[in-house]
């Protein structure tokens, strides 16, 4: 009885959400299409979701992080972090649910507002932790977007290398700057299917045409070779899995996000599905050529298959671009006062000055494997890990906090103790190996890569003649 009266309250106005269901399955064959498209909020739309957004790009640059891990460091480092960004994954959806269940107790109403990270720190913990979660999340979801235009000029090149990848930069730049038309996470059913099954391809892909073409003559494994680089590779791998950033909108857009629990869990599993063999085999084949081919699909040749899966990641990137600028749109609507307007047109106008520092910036640091470990060390690290555990552990300091929460912690795990010993111990790796020695390589790579290819380099990792 007690469950079914939580559930009441966390559902709150997703009442009206059903009720718009319903009205849709009694209207017209275009409102079926529409809804079977484009209007989702079921637990299988989140899953879709969280797997779709979880893996791209970042699929080509594995490889290039076990070639400065090595095989054994680089399978260990995926499950692991894959666990502990499930876990924080977690607490993000119980510290919603919690704020959601408290602001409706209140009566506000969320039918025409989407609620954001830095909206549940702010009605949990205070406008301090409000703009710290803020600055993270926002500059995580800038460079998130970067990165993935950067990957699609560095795709596209291998297609057709008549205009050098900045160029191509400048032509994505327009194209996903069309994502300013999609709404909200509502309107990702079809794209994060089709997003998950272009991934999925592509990562089989890597793993066939790997063992296929065998091991290069003379290949080499010598890694880990270097400090700088070992830990460059980890924070790699911890960003790939620190997709959680679009956590509560995804939540959000739910028809009831309680149901969340273990969406991203079963999420990664599935991705770690397609990326240990992916990385693995590329890696087998190729070794510590990897090293200056921080894109996998450099060193395969050119095939149609090949083609299909640049094609496919080029769209499946488009998608995920839409994902990291989608909160960013949210804020910046918030920001100049429109975001709960009903006019999809004022609300895509009011959010193209967002595009244009990605673009920029895209433009300026095109360097596509250490930018992503650069994000990870020094965004991610907070974002998505050392964040979201303190703020359980002090949202829940309090007996009376603890006893009158929401969800309370699994016993496999051990309670709230056990879920403060896992708390703390998240905290302290991230910092001291992620942040800490993490954020040391990421920058001396990164900077290794500006003194040698320089600011607004024209083809980064081409080949000389096309530089």
């Amino acid at each position: 009885m007690a469950s079914e009266k939580v559930e009441t309250v966390v559902a709150g106005n997703y009442v009206e959400m059903d009720k718009e269901e319903e009205e849709t399955k009694s209207s017209g064959s275009k409102s079926k299409l529409s809804k079977l498209f484009w209007h989702g909020g079921s637990i299988y739309d989140a899953w879709f979701s969280c797997a779709s957004n979880q893996v791209a790009q970042v699929l080509l640059t594995l490889p290039y992080s076990f070639s400065q891990l090595g095989m054994a460091s680089g399978i260990i480092f995926q499950l692991f972090y894959g666990l502990m960004g499930s876990w924080t994954a977690y607490l993000i959806s119980v510290l919603y649910v919690e704020y959601r269940t408290r602001k409706e107790r209140e009566k506000v109403d969320f039918r025409n507002h989407v609620i954001q990270w830095f909206e549940v720190l702010d009605g949990l913990l205070g406008k301090h932790w409000r703009n710290i979660g803020l600055f993270f999340n926002c500059t995580f979801l800038l460079f998130g977007s970067v990165i993935q235009l950067i990957a699609c000029a560095s795709n596209i090149y291998y297609i057709n290398d008549n205009l050098d990848k900045r160029t191509w930069t400048y032509v994505f730049g327009a194209c996903c700057a069309t994502t300013v038309f999609i709404p909200s996470f509502h309107n990702y059913r079809i794209w994060s299917f089709l997003g998950l099954i272009m991934t999925t391809y592509t990562a089989w892909y890597l793993t066939i045409a790997s063992l296929l073409h065998g091991q290069v003559e003379g290949v080499q494994h010598s890694g880990p070779a270097k400090m700088v680089l070992y830990f460059t590779g980890a924070t790699n791998i911890l960003y790939t899995f620190g997709g959680h950033a679009v956590t509560v909108e995804i939540m959000h857009a739910m028809w009831k996000p309680q149901r969340f629990k273990l969406v991203y869990l079963i999420a990664t599993i599935y991705v770690l599905t397609l990326t240990l063999p992916s990385a693995s085999a590329v890696y087998w084949a190729f070794g510590d050529l990897l090293l200056n081919r921080s894109n996998a699909l450099a060193l395969l040749p050119k095939t149609r298959f090949r083609d299909t899966a640049v094609i496919l990641m080029l769209i499946h990137q488009f998608i995920t671009f839409g994902f990291a600028c989608t909160p960013l749109y949210f804020v910046w609507e918030k920001l100049v006062g429109v975001h709960e307007t009903k006019s999809l047109l004022k609300r895509a106008i009011t959010r193209l000055p967002v595009v244009i520092p990605i673009w920029f910036l895209a433009i300026i640091f095109p360097f596509f494997g250490p930018i992503n470990s650069t994000v990870g060390s020094l965004l991610v690290s907070f974002t998505v890990y050392i964040i979201p555990a303190l703020a359980h552990m002090i949202t829940f300091a309090s007996a009376s906090a603890r006893e009158n929460a929401v969800e309370r912690p699994p016993k496999l795990v051990g309670g709230w103790v056990g879920t403060y010993s896992v708390n703390i111990f998240v905290v302290a790796w991230v910092f001291i190996i992620g942040f800490g020695f993490g954020g040391w390589a990421s920058i001396v790579n990164f900077v290794h890569q500006i003194d040698t290819f320089g600011l607004f380099t024209k083809c980064y990792q081409c080949p000389k003649h096309k530089a």
